[in-house]
């Protein structure tokens, strides 16, 4: 640092202000402070979970935060948001941040982060451990709208438990609260015919006038709406209901289990060592553990007999001072080579990479189209007639790659005999294509779901519209094949038009460590990467520009059904599950597929529809099992005939060779 450059580090930090922002499911706090911690301004806005907010939203929504914070020129910025999981999101409000405040250093967390920070002592009584590796613990246990525990032994990494949504198991949130109240309240009123003690004051809360409008409320019910009837079950319990405290015990527990494991994972038991000094401090915060502080003493005491010689204490000040002791590490350390701390990846830097193969040149799809530069002056016919010769060279280039297309679909319909499976992965049109001829395969060729799987950059949601940054995301890549149990002996085929998706990369590094074959469908014949990256099966075809430049839902997504289809038609084909061209083992859902299948029977048992009807129904519409039995029994054509006779042209041919 130059002369007196500390020195004047110092003033500019203690001249200027920190902004925290926190956002949570039910409102998002702003904090302004000094550098030295003394407050300024505070503000609230709506809901900032991240998770609900597209690009554009939350842009807005730091735009509103400036407005609101516009005499107050921060010089760091640290944010805190639920739904804030990965680098990926962190990077992603990184980039948000940076438009409303250029050039302001940002630390970007989720909330829980910013919890725990702001749950550090604000006095020097608590215990400080002896050496660095008996460091005490903080763990975070949150009773709010939702639940979640979350701490870190020292300056170790940090571990959650919990936080899984109100679906999957927030234990002992104010929503887990509510809904067992609304659960034992009906159940009671059935046994019993009357409501328990809180069960009218729920009623008068809702508005309702009998228990069986409960039906009709709980169908339209949002979480906050639920958890919000948690306060009628505390208000029992401290007029003296017994069940109330019961029940709202009963709840807590699993919250307490968390707790408790989550501290053993940590390392810390709370028992004494010698010459060790273990501590655990835990804080508790939310709406729920706040405002209902006399039952939240009940679980304190459960903590301490489960913990041994552990501080139980209620948050002292509003989380959002998390959010501040961010901005305050961004103030201080605001270069890009600041060290950041363990638990905390630094927002103004992108997400760690998968590896991405090189191109020589840009990808064909990318390059303009000599052929269609006056498309916006064609007339339409013309279009019309460009747009499908275009489309006609597509069977020719990938009939060029015949050789091998044909290794891919010999290595899936090894891995279908052996009972493995076939993974597509893609983002865009890629992935959109993959699920959907995934999709086709249980109908087509009665299969289990498991067997063809279409994995999807940004899940169910981007099938229909577009999720920013989730074809980027190697990680989430990675991540999903893990989830789908791939192992050895399965298939994982990426698609990407220009062959250089991250999303796509990561789900073939995670598929190659976990021993499955690995393929890669793309439409740049440039890349170049090293032996020990490339794919096990490569086909990089070249449909050359599209039309309308870049958009590979055009020859690119053409030549990915086409390929798509020849995958699993030919493979399911070798797998036995088609006679002559006919598809032996569809499953016939609906009246258009049991008509199709009574017409096979027919064509290849050489019975009446009337018999090949009555043996579908009686083998549960299965084919196969339907034409086994038929030819066993070996019914003469002429009592066929008879029954009602098969017309000649519906019979296979070689049926008709022997009747004449």
């Amino acid at each position: 640092m130059e002369p007196g450059g500390f020195e004047a580090n110092q003033r500019r930090l203690k001249a200027g202000f920190l902004l925290g922002i926190e956002g949570g499911g039910t409102r998002t706090v702003a904090l302004v402070t000094d550098f030295s911690g003394a407050l300024r301004a505070r503000f609230e806005l709506g809901p900032g979970n991240l998770r609900l907010l597209a690009d554009p939203a939350l842009g807005e929504h730091f735009r509103k935060v400036h407005a609101a914070s516009r005499e107050f020129a921060p010089m760091a910025v640290g944010i805190g948001l639920a739904g804030c999981r990965d680098a990926t999101d962190r990077h992603r409000v990184s980039r948000a941040v940076a438009a409303v405040w250029p050039g302001v250093p940002v630390r970007v967390d989720h909330d829980l982060e910013t919890a725990w920070r702001a749950a550090a002592p604000l006095d020097k009584t608590a215990p400080r451990a002896k050496t660095a590796d008996t460091a005490s613990t903080r763990i975070v246990v949150v009773s709010g709208t939702g639940s979640c525990c979350y701490g870190r032994r020292g300056t170790g990494p940090a571990r959650k438990l919990g936080g899984w949504g109100h679906w999957l198991g927030d234990h002992g949130s104010g929503y887990e609260l509510g809904r067992t109240a609304l659960c034992e309240a009906v159940s009671t009123c059935d046994l019993t015919g009357r409501l328990p003690a809180w069960g009218p004051p729920l009623m008068r809360q809702l508005a309702l006038n009998r228990p069986d409008d409960l039906i009709a409320w709980a169908q339209d019910a949002a979480k906050a709406d639920v958890a919000a009837l948690a306060p009628v079950l505390f208000a029992s319990a401290a007029a003296g209901d017994p069940s109330a405290r019961r029940l709202i015990r009963q709840v807590w527990s699993r919250l307490l289990t968390q707790a408790t494991t989550l501290a053993q994972r940590l390392g810390a038991t709370g028992r004494r060592k010698p010459g060790i000094e273990s501590h655990v401090d835990f804080v508790l915060c939310g709406s729920v553990f706040l405002k209902q502080r006399a039952e939240a003493a009940w679980f304190g005491r459960e903590l301490r007999r489960a913990v041994p010689r552990a501080r139980v204490r209620f948050l002292e000040r509003e989380s959002a001072w998390g959010a501040v002791a961010l901005a305050l590490e961004a103030a201080v350390n605001p270069g890009p080579d600041a060290p950041a701390p363990t638990a905390t990846a630094r927002a103004t830097r992108p997400p760690p990479a998968v590896f991405i193969p090189g191109s020589r040149q840009l990808s064909p799809t990318e390059e303009r189209n000599p052929r269609s530069e006056r498309l916006d002056q064609l007339s339409l016919t013309s279009a019309i007639d460009l747009m499908l010769a275009e489309e006609g060279r597509v069977p020719a280039v990938i009939g060029a790659h015949r050789a091998g297309l044909a290794r891919l679909i010999r290595r899936v319909a090894e891995t279908f005999r052996k009972g493995n499976r076939l993974f597509y992965v893609g983002a865009g049109t890629s992935g959109r294509l993959g699920v959907l001829d995934a999709s086709e395969c249980p109908p087509t060729f009665r299969t289990s779901p498991d067997q063809v799987q279409g994995i999807m950059a940004g899940g169910v949601r981007a099938l229909h519209s577009a999720v920013e940054g989730a074809e980027d995301d190697g990680a989430a890549g990675a991540d999903s094949v893990r989830s789908r149990n791939v192992r050895p002996g399965d298939v994982v085929l990426g698609i990407a038009a220009s062959g250089r998706t991250p999303f796509v990369w990561g789900a073939l590094a995670a598929a190659r460590a976990a021993g499955a074959t690995t393929a890669l469908l793309c439409f740049n014949p440039h890349l170049e990467f090293p032996r020990r990256e490339r794919p096990d099966l490569l086909l990089a075809l070249d449909v050359g520009p599209e039309v309308l430049t870049g958009s590979t839902r055009l020859k690119a997504g053409t030549a990915t059904k086409l390929v798509l289809n020849l995958i699993t038609t030919l493979a399911m084909v070798q797998t036995g599950k088609v006679v002559g061209n006919l598809m032996v083992d569809l499953n016939p859902s609906n009246v258009k597929l049991r008509d199709r299948a009574v017409r096979i029977v027919v064509e290849l048992a050489g019975v009446t529809a009337t018999v090949a009807g009555e043996t579908l129904r009686r083998h549960g519409w299965l084919v196969a099992d339907s034409i086994r039995e038929l030819k066993a029994r070996r019914i003469p054509p002429r009592a066929n005939a008879r029954s009602g006779g098969v017309p000649a042209n519906t019979r296979s041919p070689a049926r008709r060779q022997r009747t004449g």
